[in-house]
């Protein structure tokens, strides 16, 4: 069993940047690829950014390339989302997640979720 919980939200003004972090519970945490999700209102949960247990591959969308990076630190069982250049279309909110197999961008078979952190971007 792992517990996921999210801090770092909040408001920002467009243009600049937070860094969100994902606490893990469980011994196992290093065997899991970790990744971000996001959810605006009325639109369905979309994938952001995942990063394999080892930390050697990364998997991005499009629409946060070369302005968020996923990194993670397995001795402190932790995982962040350092977001920049941030814009009023970022604003949703934020889920961190846990996969024990191989990453797919398909939410539904994600193993473990967080209860989601808000971010706000205004203009």
């Amino acid at each position: 069993q792992v517990q996921l919980v999210e801090s770092g939200g909040g408001l920002v003004q467009a243009g600049g940047s937070l860094r969100l972090s994902c606490a893990a519970s469980g011994r196992t945490f290093s065997s899991y690829t970790m990744g971000w999700f996001r959810q605006a209102p009325g639109k369905e949960r979309e994938f952001v950014q995942a990063i394999t247990w080892s930390g050697d591959r990364t998997y991005y969308a499009d629409s946060v390339k070369g302005r968020f990076t996923i990194s993670r630190d397995n001795a402190k069982n932790t995982v962040y989302l350092q977001m920049n250049s941030l814009k009023p279309e970022d604003t949703a909110v934020y889920y961190c997640a846990a996969i024990r197999g191989q990453f797919t961008v398909d939410k539904s078979r994600w193993n473990y979720w967080g209860q989601g952190i808000q971010v706000t971007v205004s203009s």
